[in-house]
């Protein structure tokens, strides 16, 4: 049987990291970030990370890991958060992973592999160089040759999963397509119990995503953002597209109205919310944990523990 383990996930500002802090503490738990922005060292104010007052002395792992002009891949996430989950297993303590990045916490789950690749190989490179002379169609053409089911459901301009899909098939001599079939059918890498927080009106998760991106302004989100600018990040770079960068970064650049950013910033994040919970209300075996709007601290926690019990933790 795969080991068992506790995942917490729920939109932004839905109190993931103090459930996971507080579990830990009762379950001699170590928390694994699943927040695909936390990963960022120098990224602190806008990702909302976890402060140490916050962390309670609770190990907190995933954190901190990549510099922000770095292109961090859900491969490399997967690869890096199996490790210390399994570390924390080896130690006799419970693995909590906690954080909203769906997409990393059901690739970690799933036991899913990726093909091996290197960023700076001249065959990344090539390809890359052929795409931007002869344009995404030609070689979409390319891939069609050898992968038509990829070559289906790409766009001309998706430049990156064009490269990479080439890249699978003259690296491995299998195509992406069969590659993702046959991860697919492995078994999970962990028996996880999912505790999905989330707000019972949408109006009390607007009123808390409008409340922390008030709290990152006082706490200097413009001043971080100049920060990066002005070390060299490149805007282009996938951390400076993150909610709050972006939007921070084009009025330091621009016009300076930071208070006009900041509810720039608050819509996004609403969006961004809104399909969060779409994606982990997919997940039909997910205990919910619903907050009012004023929250019950100690309910939550109770009801927690309960599902931890009755998992066989």
């Amino acid at each position: 049987m795969p080991p068992k383990i506790l995942v917490i996930t729920g939109p932004t500002a839905s109190g993931k990291t103090w459930l996971a802090v507080e579990l830990a503490k009762r379950y001699s738990g170590e928390v694994v970030s699943a927040d695909s922005m936390q990963i960022y060292r120098r990224m602190d104010v806008g990702t909302a990370k976890p402060t140490p007052e916050e962390m309670q002395n609770i190990p907190h792992h995933m954190i901190n890991v990549a510099d922000p002009g770095e292109d961090f891949s859900v491969a490399r996430y997967v690869d890096m958060a199996a490790a210390c989950v399994d570390g924390v297993l080896s130690r006799g303590r419970l693995p909590i992973l906690a954080g909203g990045t769906g997409l990393y916490i059901d690739s970690l789950l799933s036991g899913r592999t990726f093909a091996a690749f290197d960023e700076a190989s001249p065959l990344r490179a090539g390809l890359e160089e052929r795409y931007a002379r002869k344009g995404g169609q030609a070689l979409l053409a390319e891939l069609a040759q050898v992968d038509p089911d990829s070559a289906a459901r790409l766009h001309p301009n998706d430049a990156k999963r064009i490269i990479r899909a080439l890249e699978v098939w003259q690296t491995t001599g299998t195509t992406i397509t069969q590659h993702n079939k046959e991860t697919k059918a492995l078994p999970p890498r962990y028996d996880a119990l999912t505790l999905n927080l989330d707000f019972q009106r949408r109006e009390d998760m607007w009123d808390r995503i409008g409340r922390r991106v008030d709290r990152m302004m006082a706490d200097g989100l413009a001043e971080e953002v100049q920060g990066l600018l002005d070390s060299g990040v490149p805007l282009t770079c996938t951390a400076m597209q993150a909610i709050g960068y972006k939007e921070m970064a084009a009025a330091l650049l621009g016009d300076g109205d930071t208070a006009a950013a900041a509810e720039e910033i608050k819509l996004r994040s609403r969006q961004y919310a809104k399909r969060q919970r779409t994606w982990f209300r997919r997940n039909q075996a997910a205990k919910p944990l619903l907050w009012e709007a004023e929250p019950n601290f100690a309910d939550v926690l109770h009801r927690s523990t309960a599902y931890l019990e009755e998992f066989g933790i």
